[in-house]
């Protein structure tokens, strides 16, 4: 996608080799408009499956998820959280995810109400790195007997593999 492109070279920045930095638009304050654009272009690249939910993980994902819901028709998101609240009492599927930036394992949950076997899943996030993210979100849909019906990553690190797995 052209916009996220150039707003990548225009204002993003590369920390060492494997970082890229694109917090002043994407993960820590949101360009609106980009982040609506980018949902339109998943919406339309999966426009034709049977998506009934979109799922990601806290917390960067959460607007383009957002986003790409809007414009496949108020579909609703489900988060991965990386802690249990005292609220979820219900059960719950869960997973391990190790976080390439943030150098940390997480035990990421789901409730059990928000995941079933007659879900069809669009699984987005902000980066694809190394791929941990998108299989823990994958395991996750596979613990509720959904279907993984596609996988959205605003920005691929295509040098660190995750996309090749």
């Amino acid at each position: 996608m052209q916009m996220l492109k150039d707003r990548i070279v225009k204002d993003g920045q590369v920390i060492g080799t494997e970082i890229v930095k694109v917090d002043c638009f994407l993960n820590h304050q949101i360009d609106v408009d980009l982040v609506s654009e980018i949902g339109k272009e998943f919406a339309a690249r999966f426009a034709d499956l049977p998506i009934n939910k979109i799922l990601t993980i806290e917390s960067s994902g959460i607007a383009l998820a957002c986003a790409t819901a809007m414009h496949m028709g108020n579909l609703p998101v489900v988060f991965a959280k990386k802690a249990a609240p005292n609220t979820m009492t219900d059960g719950y599927y869960y997973t391990e995810v190790t976080s390439f930036t943030k150098k940390a394992v997480y035990t990421v949950i789901v409730s059990k109400k928000y995941l079933s076997e007659q879900d069809n899943i669009l699984i987005i996030d902000d980066f694809l790195a190394y791929g941990e993210a998108a299989f823990g979100l994958i395991d996750l849909t596979k613990q509720a007997g959904a279907a993984v019906c596609g996988f959205g990553a605003a920005v691929e690190k295509a040098f660190q593999g995750g996309g090749d797995k």
